[in-house]
């Protein structure tokens, strides 16, 4: 295919052996020098580059040195191509090289003639060397019989890791990789007894332990919520009312110190995550409404890394609407009910008709069985159903430790039910 490079305007250059040239350009002639003959090619070719964007289109070079002659097209963006001269209609052609002797396309006879600007590779860097190591080798198995021989052995006999135990091992680093800001997620079902609060609770236990910290777990009712419920006490009552009430104190950055949102938060340990619960006062009238939101929100991202909200029941309330707006990553939760997951779809549908298309599109859904066998049918009806509106679909299954609706302990939840929050947590983080 033939390259249309008009001849005009008429540029020239000649690079001498010793680090000296010129340049031509409609006959006006500009003497180049640098410390080396490859500085000066690119010292010309940076002249021409200009010319070419003056011109807003490729420009002809004939090039004159040592190693002979040659004619380049130049465009605006500094692409270069080497030409072969003109056919009988006046159009540039790309010279045709002999078949590629370099991995880079490039031929012998070419790298000999061309000007050494085209040559140049980047100079490698430290970057460039961190880079080429090879990963890391994979440790022995810790899990499952591969794991159990390894132990029964004294560790004589190391098996690989088996696929799932590769895949939990990659699901904790994309859960504890780094993120390039403070990120949000919002959890999300109109109606109540959904599994928001639990979803809550796990997602940021699972990061919280793979993280190391620096999670909050958040109770954005407009009233009363029951996160402060299932969390482990503090030995203060303090709610998102109070913190809001005292936000002054933490927005003078002079003043501020994380260790004095203990007085308003509480710690969950061993999952370390904090949890600040919604007003618990059934007496009081005050309400969060969506500036309320947008100034905690806007305070509590300089502390934490991982925000997890948990939402109320009415996604008409303003501070609601404030979450999903500050929301990274939406996630849909529901029990496997017909009546629970038909108000996920109709929020779905809600929020295609407000515009959030996007926000759905990249949301993950998780659906938690409400016994520990679930119908199989209704099963393949909602994962189909939200698989074809998310990202992602998980499943997770029945755990009598979250029955009673008490206080969170994750360490009595059965390994599988670890598990899928794991892989849960995983997918929510792919999306931060």
């Amino acid at each position: 295919m033939n390259l249309t490079v008009p001849t005009f305007p008429k540029i020239e250059a000649t690079v001498e052996t010793d680090a000296t040239g010129t340049v031509s350009i409609n006959g006006h002639v500009q003497d180049v020098s640098a410390s080396t003959d490859s500085a000066v090619r690119a010292e010309i070719v940076a002249l021409v580059t200009a010319t070419a964007i003056e011109f807003g289109r490729p420009v002809r070079l004939h090039t004159r040195d040592p190693l002979g002659e040659q004619d380049l097209a130049v465009h605006p963006d500094g692409h270069i191509e080497p030409l072969s001269g003109l056919d009988a209609a006046g159009a540039v052609m790309p010279t045709e090289p002999p078949s590629p002797a370099h991995a880079d396309g490039s031929p012998d006879d070419f790298k000999s003639s061309m000007p050494q600007v085209l040559m140049r590779r980047p100079r490698p860097t430290l970057d460039d060397l961190l880079q080429s190591r090879p990963p890391a080798p994979i440790g022995p198995a810790t899990m499952g019989w591969q794991g159990t021989v390894r132990r029964l052995t004294g560790g004589l006999i190391k098996p690989a890791p088996s696929a799932d135990e590769l895949a939990h091992r990659d699901a904790i680093e994309r859960v504890a990789r780094s993120l390039s800001g403070p990120r949000t997620i919002v959890v999300i079902n109109p109606k109540g007894g959904a599994h928001k609060t639990t979803s809550t609770m796990l997602l940021s236990a699972t990061f919280g332990i793979h993280r190391g910290g620096s999670v909050l777990a958040w109770d954005n009712n407009e009233t009363r919520g029951t996160l402060g419920w299932r969390a482990q006490p503090a030995r203060h009552q303090n709610t998102a009312v109070d913190l809001l009430r005292d936000l002054d104190r933490f927005n003078d950055i002079r003043n501020a110190r994380v260790g004095d949102l203990d007085n308003y938060v509480r710690a969950q340990n061993p999952t370390q995550f904090h949890v600040l619960a919604s007003d618990e006062d059934a007496a009081a009238s005050s309400t969060i409404d969506a500036a309320a939101f947008d100034n905690l929100h806007h305070t509590l991202s300089r502390f934490y890394r991982v925000i997890v909200v948990d939402t109320g029941n009415n996604m008409r309330a303003s501070n609601w609407e404030a979450a999903l707006a500050a929301a990274d990553q939406l996630v849909i939760v529901s029990t496997i009910r017909e009546d629970t997951a038909n108000s996920a779809a109709w929020l779905v549908d809600g929020l295609y008709e407000k515009g959030h298309e996007d926000k759905v599109r990249n949301a993950v859904t998780v659906l938690a069985s409400p016994s520990k066998v679930a119908d199989p049918e209704l099963v393949r009806r909602l994962d189909s159903h939200f698989r074809s509106l998310t990202r992602a679909v998980h499943h997770v299954p029945h755990d009598d430790a979250l029955v009673d609706g008490g206080t969170l302990a994750f360490d009595a939840l059965a390994p599988a039910t670890r598990e899928a929050w794991l892989q849960v947590t995983a997918t929510v983080a792919d999306g931060l």
